[in-house]
């Protein structure tokens, strides 16, 4: 898709947006990392694939970071795009491994059997490469329609994963304390609400009038969901962790014993006591 020309503002907020994402995927990756031996050995893979995941995304952003920095340049007072096309398969790329490292993360902090562990990940694994893959031709496509009908394709599979998360997994969580109930329901919310940004995003160029304000906002819509859906995701499941290992901990504990209290024995007459 050709870029439009932008304004100093349009350019500089993408610029800096882009710039901000690099830094909280590179950060978050250094806290996964530097916190991971504070949880138990049960629940470490889960946040080092948060770590992963987001150290993946960061390397993208840094290249889609340069890429839009090489792909435009200042003509008065204007920034026009100079003939470098911009990748946007740098997102997808980013996406068709990150976005099943997410439901990797979730399936193994929760710590299920391996064949209700086995049964989910095939098919949120599976859904989730499916959601990226139908996305990409409507992307890179400038026909509306044909962006429009890739579009709705991409939303089917993510609205199953969306009813895997709510109802099928619903089961497991009657087994996890409240707090970690709470947690679930909450890194939900934030699934529905970031994930259901991105198809607002791609969508964006279709009713706007401007083609600088539509790829404006699929830059910065993009970015932004990734923060949520990757480093709050991320920060979710590590608070998950950390539950889970102080439960383990607490329960293996022995029970430490009442005080030995003497039991007196019989009083004789005329001795005192």
């Amino acid at each position: 898709m050709d870029l439009p020309i932008l304004s100093f503002t349009q350019y500089d907020l993408v610029f800096n947006v882009l710039s901000f994402t690099v830094a909280c995927m590179f950060a978050s990756a250094a806290f996964f990392i530097a916190a991971r031996n504070s949880i138990g050995e049960r629940y470490r893979l889960a946040v080092t694939i948060a770590a992963l995941a987001v150290g993946i995304a960061g390397y993208h952003y840094v290249m889609i970071f340069y890429n839009w920095v090489a792909s435009y340049e200042l003509s008065g007072m204007v920034y026009v795009p100079n003939g470098h096309r911009f990748n946007d398969a740098y997102r997808y790329v980013d996406w068709i491994l990150t976005v099943p490292l997410l439901m990797v993360e979730l399936v193994a902090v929760l710590g299920l059997s391996k064949s209700e562990s086995r049964s989910l990940l095939t098919r949120l694994i599976i859904a989730a490469a499916l959601m990226t893959g139908l996305g990409y031709p409507g992307e890179i496509s400038s026909d509306n329609m044909v962006r429009f009908i890739f579009g709705v394709l991409g939303t089917l599979p993510f609205l199953y994963i969306v009813y895997v998360l709510w109802f099928e997994m619903s089961g497991a969580l009657e087994r996890q304390s409240e707090r970690i109930r709470v947690l679930y329901r909450n890194i939900r919310l934030l699934t529905l609400a970031a994930w259901g940004f991105y198809p607002m995003a791609y969508m964006a160029p279709l009713f706007l009038t401007s083609s600088a304000s539509g790829e404006v906002i699929l830059q910065v819509g993009y970015s932004m969901a990734d923060i949520l859906a990757k480093c709050g995701y991320g920060i979710i499941i590590f608070s998950i962790a950390r539950l889970k290992t102080e439960a383990d901990r607490t329960a293996s504990r022995p029970r430490p014993k009442g005080p030995q209290v003497p039991t007196p024995g019989p009083v004789r007459p005329g001795v005192a006591r």
